[in-house]
């Protein structure tokens, strides 16, 4: 964290805390300058950062003040879908969001891409050239295919800090979390099968299970603690369920941590009832708190947990390295990966392993946890200051993406149509249900950078929403 950032966030804790009142004056510049013993460009920097955040405001010639508090918006009430086994749709709106990725043209307010843009990645892009001047012979050649070893025992000891103990034997390297997910489902399923799934749950997720005609079972979910244990019980008892799909840590897209008792009892509940959990660590690295949060994989005794993540969201989607650690059923998971992708790239596995090894990822992620977390802020006073009235938003625990729930009268499938004309896409909530419910809410990236342009895009956002509620 920078000078300015520290400095920045303990001023907001004080804000927080009420050390400083609304229309109180804060110390000069040159006095908290003096104070902190920093230069006065680093206390303009970390006045200016508390100014976007809407904590001060400037008056010309008088200095810096507190700004009015304006109310935090609630977070959602836990969802209620039908809980029935349905059949994916909205295959063709998710072509739509795809397509849109390669037109520059169209701001990506919708998509789930991290900010590939930061000065901490250049050690990964040094490597990568090393190895296609010195190592070209080794790069063109098949991979093995459960991954390149270098980067499972890297992978091995990242998990550590999740409390999983696994060993590079137990890791298979896939082409991105997806694949990941897709080998685990051909693996454990076959057409016709029932999976639970959260509700509201990412939309490629449940493409997934359309493309292997697998059921979903929508479950109550709650933003701030996650899945029901007791509406999963309920279905299983109900309906004969395969597994269950989850994203615990930093979900998308609620990204809520589910608590460490809650996840115990989700497993205690799969041993009772004999079912798989496909586990999606994707978003567990980006966790606003250090050490980061556990996985249900690390108390599967078992092997009943197929533990899915990648370096697509904390490093960069164009890597497409991804890994599953699939327990009880590696062989039937090695299979799958054969018969379904074959070996994956050399050269982005030996970069990534290298990126680790040598401790640049450890200091990548600190720095892309701070920048999300204030991000969020940011993104979440833009959405107080234009949306109407009504909504709620939730709080998340990490990762980079907030879930805003509208009033009900608002469409947000209708206004995603209208703001493709303005060239921007947006993710209505309809995408991520498998029955189309959340048609009021709508996903929105903060990995994207909190500049003047996005500002001006939250604010025709929220105009359109206005002129969709009148």
């Amino acid at each position: 964290m920078t000078r300015y950032q520290h400095l920045a966030n303990l001023i907001a804790e004080r804000i927080e805390q009420g050390l400083y009142r609304h229309g109180e004056k804060l110390p000069s510049v040159r006095a908290l300058s003096q104070e902190h013993g920093v230069s006065i460009s680093t206390v303009q920097q970390a006045y200016q950062t508390l100014e976007t955040l809407q904590l001060i405001t400037p008056q010309p010639r008088s200095g810096y003040f507190i700004a009015p508090r304006k109310a935090q918006p609630p977070v959602p009430a836990m969802s209620r879908p039908v809980q029935r086994p349905v059949d994916v749709t909205h295959w063709d709106q998710i072509l739509t969001m795809l397509d849109a990725r390669h037109d520059k043209s169209i701001i990506p307010f919708g998509g789930g891409s991290p900010d590939i843009t930061q000065p901490s990645l250049k050690p990964l892009w040094r490597e990568m050239t090393r190895l296609v001047q010195h190592h070209a012979t080794d790069i063109f050649s098949y991979d093995e295919l459960a991954g390149r070893r270098e980067l499972r025992e890297q992978i091995a000891r990242l998990m550590l800090d999740s409390e999983a103990v696994v060993s590079a034997d137990d890791i298979i390297i896939t082409s991105g979390c997806h694949a990941a997910l897709a080998i685990a489902l051909l693996a454990v399923c076959k057409p016709g099968d029932i999976v639970a799934i959260e509700s509201p749950s990412f939309y490629g997720t449940m493409q997934l299970l359309r493309g292997f005609d697998i059921k979903a079972i929508e479950i109550p979910t709650d933003p701030q603690t996650g899945i029901s244990v007791e509406a999963l019980e309920m279905a299983l008892e109900q309906w004969p369920i395969k597994g269950v799909i989850l994203v615990p840590n930093c979900n998308n897209p609620l990204g809520f941590i589910m608590p460490d008792a809650r996840k115990r009892a989700v497993l205690a509940l799969a041993q009772r009832h004999d079912i798989v959990i496909f586990e999606d660590d994707v978003y567990g690295e980006l966790a606003n708190d250090y050490p980061r949060p556990r996985t249900i994989k690390s108390w599967d005794i078992d092997g009943r947990v197929l533990l899915c993540s990648s370096f697509t969201k904390t490093i960069a989607p164009g890597l497409r390295v991804g890994w599953i650690v699939p327990g009880r059923y590696h062989d039937r998971v090695l299979h799958m990966k054969y018969a379904a992708t074959g070996t994956n790239v050399p050269t982005t596995q030996l970069a990534v392993a290298a990126f680790v090894r040598e401790g640049h990822y450890h200091r990548h992620m600190r720095r892309m946890r701070q920048i999300y977390h204030s991000n969020m802020e940011t993104y979440t006073c833009w959405l107080r200051q234009y949306f109407p009235c009504g909504i709620c938003v939730t709080r998340p625990e990490g990762g980079f993406m907030l879930w805003v729930e509208l009033p009900e009268m608002v469409d947000m499938v209708c206004v995603a149509k209208q703001l493709c004309e303005l060239k921007i896409q947006v993710a209505p909530g309809t995408l991520f249900s498998a029955s189309g419910k959340y048609r009021n809410c709508l996903r929105v990236n903060c990995a994207l950078p909190t500049t003047e342009k996005h500002r001006e895009v939250m604010e025709k956002l929220g105009e359109a929403i206005h002129l969709a509620m009148e």
